[in-house]
């Protein structure tokens, strides 16, 4: 599985990127054949509390997923992307199952 990870007008810390890794692989136990994670992080408006976005698109064979967050922080909104991903992925393998 390839992890890219994509900051949008600021440079993301070695910290985000390994956290954000670390988070990514835990996908797997899910899907085992997921080909690549796509991580897109940007800050929305400076002037407001929440934001934070993380934008996540995972590509599977005969399928691709996409969830976006926006929180207070990176982590947060990559933890809360991640979650919608998870389910994503146990509504497709549920619904692969019952054909």
């Amino acid at each position: 599985m390839e992890v890219r990870i994509q900051s949008i007008h600021f440079d993301a810390s070695e910290q985000l990127q390994s956290f954000i890794q670390r988070k990514a692989l835990k996908l797997e136990r899910f899907h085992d054949d997921i080909k690549v994670v796509e991580v897109q992080l940007k800050v929305v408006k400076p002037e407001s509390a929440e934001n934070k976005e993380a934008g996540i698109k995972m590509i599977v064979p005969n399928g691709e997923f996409y969830a976006s967050k926006v929180c207070d922080s990176f982590e947060q909104s990559v933890d809360e992307a991640l979650e919608a991903l998870e389910k994503q992925l146990v509504k497709h393998k549920e619904k692969l199952r019952n054909k």
